[in-house]
């Protein structure tokens, strides 16, 4: 593909990108500021509906054409069977680009319930996201670090009950928790940074997993462990967009939750040992498989 070429797909595909988010972006505006003028909590759960569709369903589909009429870009996926919107389930996956996302919406799409990420609260203040973000319900994690509850011990616990709190409103209508354990991209510059013990992902950070677990636990129904696998290295997304990314190889392991999973990971130390363990053995097999991938000892079987 000649650079012009590449470089006028990538243009078309960030312009309809542009065009179809505005659309749905002014939609979503008007039923937004329908949600927050009626205090109501049956108009406030019908216009969360409504939202989630334009989000996960409206603009997800029109990603998944552009990406498909204009990338170019070959998706293998291995073991997506018996998926269902009906149930709670927590998405764990590694993280190698910022097109992950766009790739698992596209490959999971209308397989599974809406999505829902935990977030910060500083995000909420940012102009226009801030306010999608609330709209769409999604929960803010609060997490203390060891010395701020060394000085604040009367906080000890709070950030858990807090995000269990934020959680509640999921219990109404199933939602799929998406969480990337590594906490952010992989890069060479940060595998050595860490000294990671994979060779091709970074330590997954246990105490942000166990604390959505911990507040999921009541109604999490599985667990849905996703590898994503670039074989010629991860891409940018205007690389993405300009078509030169050919192929990315998706694995998906479908785990029922276990109830032994749910714990208070900064306060007993027994479970956090057993919960290390847990996350460091799925890693272990995640990068297993990552390797036999790239090396072509798994064959595909579509998706």
């Amino acid at each position: 593909m000649t650079g012009m070429l590449a470089w006028g797909r990538g243009a078309l595909t960030l312009l309809s990108y542009v065009l179809f988010t505005a659309v749905i972006f002014i939609v979503f505006q008007l039923v937004l500021l329908l949600k927050i003028l009626i205090p109501l909590s049956r108009v406030r759960i019908l216009c969360t509906r409504v939202l989630d569709g334009l989000a996960s369903t409206c603009w997800v589909f029109c990603a998944n054409m552009t990406h498909r009429m204009l990338t170019g870009t070959q998706i293998h996926v291995h073991g997506r069977r018996n998926l269902r919107v009906d149930r709670w389930c927590l998405l764990l996956s590694n993280h190698q680009s910022w097109v992950d996302i766009l790739v698992i919406i596209r490959v999971f799409f209308r397989k599974l319930p809406p999505y829902k990420f935990f977030i910060k609260k500083e995000l909420l203040w940012l102009p226009l996201m801030g306010a999608c973000l609330w709209g769409l319900d999604f929960p803010v994690m609060r997490r203390y670090s060891k010395g701020f509850l060394a000085k604040h011990p009367h906080l000890k616990g709070r950030d858990l009950e807090a995000t269990r709190k934020a959680c509640e409103k999921f219990k109404d209508h199933p939602v799929t928790v998406m969480n990337f354990a590594e906490g952010t991209r992989f890069t060479h510059a940060k595998h050595q940074a860490q000294e990671s013990p994979f060779t091709h992902l970074l330590k997954p950070r246990a105490g942000g997993t166990a604390l959505v677990m911990h507040a999921m636990g009541e109604v999490l129904e599985e667990i849905l462990d996703v590898t994503i696998i670039y074989p010629a290295g991860p891409p940018g997304l205007w690389p993405f967009f300009c078509g030169k990314t050919r192929e990315i190889i998706i694995d998906v392991r479908r785990l029922p939750f276990n109830p032994e999973l749910v714990g208070n990971y900064h306060v007993d130390a027994d479970f956090q040992g057993f919960f290390q363990s847990w996350i460091n053995n799925l890693w272990r097999e995640k990068d297993f498989r990552i390797e036999r991938y790239l090396h072509g000892k798994v064959s595909d079987n579509g998706g």
